[in-house]
């Protein structure tokens, strides 16, 4: 006569069976990721997405632990061609959302996105995904991470971006966005982030508003700007990174006041006029670049200025003194 089996076998055995009776994963969000799933023409990168399997194991999500609700999606690095599918807006407990380096991503930035109410990190970058970028992104309110560089996004950029309070980053960079930078910029309520804007065809002037701001970095090179750009500076500021090369922007050099906080400062190719400030000795640059201007005037001596080569320096009006040649 054989030994009774043991309950706990029995229930071993018939979880290992059924595995959706020992599942974390909540019905709604599963079927959310199987028609995101679907919607991508069932991609090796999402091949662990097995209806029979709790979808709180699968690669590229995160559950939290406490609700047991998908709270993160994060797909990058593979081959996935078409477009954003409609049903990751029926993850409503998102909080971070990323689709990176996935060249065959095409199409807009999906409209039901704006469904996700709790979402911090919104990451679509290193895609093909064109059209602008859209307004309704304001209403996630919750946002403490907005990446949307290396894109084909063109159109201007929507003032409405300035009423998410929570900021610490904003990234448009190396996109197709034409217009101004908006005004609205200069007006960050809350949180002030770091400004990321380069490699665009942004034109006009910069707002003054933006005066108004402390960035700890701005990044605004490889634009059509033009105009002043003094009043991004200041000595009452934290800022530690500017970056305005490549621009049009034309203003005296030697009536700027720099915040001592700064270590990168790169103004080369535009049209800057007057000297180098000597005040400038008492920054501890890493990065400095005022190269193709139209500056004059010696080089002041201290500091960090003579770590830097000629390249630093060079293509400009009648600088002189080291790196360059001596003053005559």
């Amino acid at each position: 006569m054989h030994a009774p089996i043991s309950l706990s076998l029995i229930i071993f055995m018939t979880t290992l069976l059924s595995p959706s009776l020992s599942e974390r994963c909540n019905p709604n969000d599963k079927k959310a990721l199987l028609n995101i799933k679907k919607a991508l023409n069932n991609p090796y990168i999402l091949s662990s997405w097995n209806p029979d399997y709790d979808c709180c194991g699968w690669y590229c999500v995160d559950c939290d632990s406490t609700t047991n609700r998908i709270n993160s999606l994060t797909i990058f690095a593979g081959d996935l061609p078409g477009q954003i599918p409609a049903a990751v807006g029926d993850l409503p407990y998102l909080e971070t959302l990323m689709f990176h380096k996935l060249t065959n991503l095409t199409g807009p930035i999906q409209p039901s996105i704006a469904n996700l109410k709790h979402l911090k990190s919104l990451d679509i970058s290193w895609t093909n995904i064109s059209g602008s970028v859209p307004d309704f992104i304001s209403q996630l309110s919750n946002l403490t991470f907005l990446d949307l560089s290396f894109n084909s996004l063109s159109g201007s950029i929507p003032s409405s971006l300035s009423k998410l309070q929570n900021l610490d980053a904003l990234h448009l960079d190396r996109n197709k966005l034409t217009g101004p930078i908006p005004d609205s910029f200069g007006k960050f309520k809350g949180q002030v982030p770091d400004l990321y804007l380069s490699h665009n065809q942004l034109s006009g002037k910069i707002p003054d508003s933006l005066g108004n701001m402390d960035f700890n970095a701005i990044d605004l090179s490889r634009n059509k700007l033009e105009g002043d750009a003094s009043f991004l500076f200041g000595s009452n500021k934290t800022t530690f990174k500017v970056d305005l090369s490549r621009n049009m922007l034309e203003f005296n050099l030697s009536k700027v006041v720099f915040p001592k906080s700064l270590s990168s400062l790169d103004l080369n190719h535009n049209k800057l006029f007057g000297s180098i400030p000597e005040k400038m000795t008492s920054l501890s640059l890493q990065l400095f670049n005022v190269s193709y201007n139209r500056l004059c005037g010696k080089i002041p001596v201290g500091g960090s200025l003579q770590s830097f080569d000629y390249s630093t320096y060079f293509h400009n009006r009648c600088l002189c003194g080291a790196p360059l040649e001596s003053c005559k």
